[in-house]
């Protein structure tokens, strides 16, 4: 029986040793007999770091690849990998990949779309109220010891504005109508103004700056690529409220952050939350962690406790597809840039 050889990758910061990780090979293997997975995490992860002193079995390990799964790929990855015909990323997100060499190749790449909704949407929820009940002014004021009575505001009767309604926007959108909001979004897909499911009006991406103009928060929520990089500039910042907050839970290129700065120096906007950033980590000295009305997290809206298991439990479903010759899952499409 020829077998199905698959090598793993898991994060460079990711023990390899967990229970966690052994349970993934194990998983992996679990699929068919036809499959012999194997771990190159160690491998991988010490080649990340600058170690070549084990890249001759890190090569190994590559050239008998099928399939990869992992969240960063190796350098001069087509000429290490002679059999690899399908790459399995542990993220949503592929525009780090548009640069390498696997991009203008055949091989397949698909990426784990959908397992990220709930805890992203929570998080731009959690923007929003952090936002709307001065959060941010509390902690400060904890933090002197001071004791400031203020009037807090409330989501309901507001108007979020999704920019970007794929899997993590539509969730985002039915928590919003939950807690009593009035949603727009945008669509690239979308050729007219129309309606959708917990949407009070969807549409064309042509009509951004519109969406930009009715909403209190502004939800950045599509994947960059090269139409998206820079779409949010001096002007569509210019075309917001005073009163409201964008939340970037997207990639950090999407929004001018020179231009977010100008922004928030000229109160154009009432603050940013963001998750994703142009350069990451933040350097420690970007204006942006200066300003009292910006929260900023470590891109970490899409973590979860269980997130591994969910990633792999769609790889797996995706590794069935594959070994009976079934279209994949959440296969990119590198023209469109996701």
């Amino acid at each position: 029986m020829e077998s199905l050889n698959v090598l793993l990758i898991s994060p460079p910061w990711a023990p390899s040793s967990s229970p966690v990780h052994e349970e993934i090979i194990r998983q992996i293997s679990s699929v068919s007999p036809k499959i012999e997975a194997k771990d190159g995490s160690i491998l991988a992860a010490a080649e990340f770091r600058g170690d070549l002193s084990n890249k001759d079995k890190f090569n190994a390990l590559l050239a008998e690849a099928e399939v990869l799964y992992g969240l960063f790929l190796p350098k001069d990855l087509l000429a290490r990998t002679p059999q690899l015909k399908w790459v399995q990323t542990m993220s949503a997100g592929v525009d780090r990949f548009t640069t390498t060499d696997i991009w203008n190749s055949p091989i397949i790449l698909t990426g784990v779309s959908g397992i990220h909704a709930t805890p992203i949407s929570e998080f731009v929820l959690e923007f929003m109220l952090m936002f709307a009940k001065q959060a941010p002014f509390c902690f400060r004021m904890q933090q002197k010891h001071e004791w400031g009575r203020f009037m807090p505001g409330v989501l309901r009767g507001k108007t979020a504005g999704i920019v970007g309604l794929g899997n993590i926007g539509r969730e985002v959108a039915r928590l919003c109508k939950a807690f009593g909001m009035k949603v727009i979004a945008t669509r690239r897909s979308a050729r007219q103004s129309a309606r959708a499911r917990y949407v009070d009006k969807l549409l064309p991406a042509s009509q951004l700056k519109r969406l930009l103009g009715e909403s209190d928060y502004v939800v950045i929520a599509t994947p960059l690529t090269k139409e998206t990089t820079g779409l949010i500039g001096i002007d569509e910042l210019k075309a917001m409220k005073p009163t409201a907050y964008i939340i970037n839970i997207g990639r950090g290129g999407i929004i001018d952050e020179d231009a977010l700065i100008q922004a928030l120096d000229e109160k154009q906007i009432a603050g940013a939350g963001l998750d994703v950033t142009s350069e990451e980590p933040l350097p420690p000295d970007s204006r942006l962690w200066e300003f009292e009305n910006v929260i900023i997290t470590p891109h970490v809206s899409g973590g979860m406790e269980d997130y591994m298991e969910r990633a792999t439990d769609l790889f797996c479903e995706n590794l069935k597809r594959y070994l009976n010759g079934r279209r994949l899952l959440n296969v990119v499409d590198k023209t469109r840039g996701y």
